[in-house]
Formats: structure tokens, C-alpha cells, sequence
């Protein structure tokens, strides 16, 4: 695997609009502000599409069990975890803003850009509410894990619609492991990993990084899993969590950590890679039949510059699918492609998909996914092509 291959699947998921991917677009570009009277300018996120209302949580949590991989000095290994869950509908607090104007400014001040954008991103309005009761009954938990360098607001849109649709989302943003997250305190600690992989002397060195960062977030996982489920959670609506149903979900290097997850967990049920290289290998044993699902670009196409997902592909011995979309690109699967109109830039122009059909086919078959296996209710969109849906592509090498 070359070190193009590995910046296009995991570095390239650094920045927040894959600036790093589309070296084309300029910091000017981004740091401009956007037209008064542009009528691509989003003010909100896509509106979730199920039943619920959405609430959100924000936690803070410790393991004291383990020091932090990339900063050993500054203690035990934290995490911040944003809590999507069904709320009851009424209410009339304010939602939950994107990420705080701190927290944009540091986003965009690791990647070198200045200027109006920290406001833009801030101000895209959100369907979460903080205050917002909790639905009745027991729901499957997600765990969400964003790509490299990402902060898990990019992932903001896919956890409330899944949270509307039924299911507690817990989003994960991983110490050092990503530019703009901010810990209590106000402390908003650099992307440590980043600087690891940058400063790899060769191949194997960077991919030994990377697949730390895969392994390390799988623990990352089952801890938020221990604390959301153990015997003294740590989120105060954790009985509507039906533990016997979880899935593992990522999006780039979070993808790799799903299937680490479910490697090193036998209480994760079911896994989804967005478009993500898988550095941790899946052994020949498989996942012992568990249900897996590769979701990705034509760039993670069989017999592809990424070899890793021909192996996978090959070792998976459950219910299996590789899905391909057609016209989409490494960050269709998360909010960039919302953030992009927001600032109204294009940030990668090989994407010929509008960002409603990015939402909306990452919304529908990662949703099909988790409720035909954690639920039970068997979805015809995953069993082929579907005329609505003419840019997936069912790959079956």
C-alpha cells in the first residue's frame, strides 16, 4: 500500500472538508465570505427523516484504566461523546448548535484557513434539543466514529437521522485524534496523531501509526459501550439502551475502528466502513458471522488501488455487502457535503452527486443496514439495484 493510498483514505479525512483531499481549493476560497444573496448558502442540516424527535447529550468521559496513546503526559485517555437519542415530541428549547465558534476557529486554524468561516460553520443550525425528554422504550445503540482528524460534528446529520428513526447515537470524538474538539475547560487539544503519522520515516512506520489509531478507538468504543451500559452509566437515560442490539458504524479510519470494534468485542452485533482502509487486517476467521457492510467511493472498487477491502471482502463470513456510489467522494458520507454549501465552495469537484442524494443514500442504506440486523425487519434495498437508487452499485467479487 503506497503512501498516496494511505493520506487518500485516512490523512485525507483530516480536514473537515477534505481540504486535504482537493489540494485545487484555496485558503482564500474558504476563508472568503459567502455572498449575501447566495441561494446555496444552508442554514440548518438536513431535517431527519423518522418519527422522533431528536435529543442530544454531551459527555465527558475518563478511562482510568489507560493513558492516552499520544500524549502519555497528559494522563488517562478521554473522550467527548455527543448522545443522540428519540425524544418526545413538544418542547421549545433551542437546539444544539454544530460546534461552538472556538471550536470552528480551531478547526480551520489547524488547517491554515482564517477569515469568516468559523461563523458559518457554528451558526448551521441543528434538529437536537439538550433539554428534550426521552422517548419511551428501548432503542439499539450506534457508536459512531467520525474519520481521521475529524471532529464528530461531521457526523451530525447521519446521528440525528438515525436518532429520529429510533436509535441512541453515540458519537465519538477521540483525544488527539482530531482538530477542533473542545474538553471541559475549554481546552482543545492538537491532532497528536496527525503529527504521528506526518512524522512516520517510512511505509511501515505510518501504517503502524494508523492502525493504532484503529485498535486504540476500538477500545475507545467498548469503553463508551461499558459506560453506557454497565452498571453505573454514565448517561442518565441509558435505560432506554437495549444492550442485547449494538452496532459499530465509521466513516474513513472510524470504519477501520468499527470492524476493530466487533474483532475485539463480541457485544457489537453488526459493523458499517464508510470508505475507510481497514488497518487493523480482518483475520481469516472472520467476524464470526456477524453482519458487515463496505460502503464507499469508486476508489474502494474490487480489484482497486485499495487492497485491504478485496481482503476483507474475502474474510467477512457473515451477511456481506460492498455497496459502491457512483459520483460520491471520500467525505460524501458525512456533513461536508452540507458544509460545502454552507460556505458555498466546492471542494471537490470530481463529485458529480447533488448533496441531497450524498444525504440521502448514506441516511437510507446505513439505516436499512442497522434495522434490518439489529432489528429484524428485512429491507429490500439491500437485497440489489433499485431503480430509485441508480448510483449504488452492488459489487460481488
Amino acid at each position: 500500500m503506497t503512501i498516496r493510498l494511505r493520506r487518500r483514505t485516512a490523512v485525507a479525512a483530516l480536514a473537515v472538508m477534505a481540504v486535504l483531499a482537493t489540494p485545487a481549493v484555496s485558503a482564500q476560497a474558504l476563508s472568503a465570505p459567502a455572498p449575501a444573496a447566495s441561494t446555496t448558502t444552508t442554514a440548518e442540516q438536513p431535517r431527519p427523516t423518522g418519527p422522533y424527535a431528536v435529543g442530544v447529550d454531551v459527555l465527558h468521559l475518563t478511562d482510568h484504566s489507560r493513558a492516552d496513546p499520544w500524549v502519555p503526559e497528559s494522563g488517562d485517555r478521554e473522550l467527548m461523546v455527543s448522545v443522540h437519542h428519540p425524544a418526545r415530541a413538544g418542547g421549545s428549547g433551542a437546539s444544539a448548535p454544530y460546534m461552538s465558534t472556538k471550536e470552528a476557529e480551531a478547526l480551520l486554524a489547524g488547517l491554515g484557513l482564517r477569515g469568516d468561516a468559523p461563523a458559518l460553520l457554528s451558526s448551521l443550525a441543528t434538529h437536537a434539543r439538550p433539554d428534550a425528554a426521552a422517548a419511551r422504550g428501548r432503542f439499539p445503540l450506534v457508536l459512531l466514529s467520525p474519520g481521521f482528524g475529524n471532529p464528530r460534528a461531521t457526523l451530525t446529520s447521519l446521528a440525528e437521522d438515525l436518532a429520529s428513526r429510533g436509535y441512541v447515537v453515540a458519537s465519538v470524538d477521540h483525544a488527539y485524534e482530531s482538530l477542533g474538539t473542545a474538553f471541559p475547560g475549554g481546552r482543545i487539544p492538537t491532532c497528536a496523531a496527525c503529527d504521528a503519522v506526518e512524522a512516520a520515516p517510512d511505509d511501515a512506520a505510518e501504517l503502524e501509526v494508523l492502525k493504532t489509531v484503529s485498535t486504540g478507538r476500538a477500545a475507545d468504543l467498548s469503553f463508551v459501550l461499558d459506560r453506557l451500559t454497565g452498571p453505573r452509566p454514565s448517561w442518565e437515560h441509558s435505560r432506554m439502551i437495549d444492550r442485547r442490539r449494538v452496532a459499530a458504524v465509521g466513516h474513513s479510519i472510524g470504519g477501520s475502528a468499527a470492524a476493530s470494534t466487533m474483532l475485539a468485542d463480541p457485544r457489537v452485533d453488526a459493523g458499517i466502513n464508510m470508505d475507510g482502509t481497514f488497518f487493523e487486517r480482518i483475520p481469516a476467521s472472520g467476524l464470526g458471522e456477524r453482519p458487515f457492510m463496505m460502503l464507499g467511493t469508486a476508489f474502494h472498487s474490487p480489484g482497486g488501488e485499495d487492497e485491504s477491502w478485496d481482503q476483507g471482502w474475502q474474510r467477512l463470513d457473515g451477511w456481506k455487502r460492498w455497496l459502491g456510489v457512483e459520483g460520491s467522494g471520500h467525505s460524501s458520507f458525512t456533513d461536508v457535503p452540507v458544509l460545502e454549501d454552507r460556505m458555498d465552495v466546492t471542494l471537490d469537484p470530481t463529485v458529480t452527486l447533488t448533496t441531497d442524494r450524498q444525504v440521502t443514500i448514506t441516511r437510507d442504506y446505513v439505516g436499512a443496514f442497522l434495522d434490518q440486523h439489529l432489528r429484524g425487519r428485512h429491507q429490500p434495498l439491500l437485497d440489489g439495484p433499485t431503480q430509485g437508487n441508480p448510483e449504488v452499485v452492488f459489487n460481488n467479487p
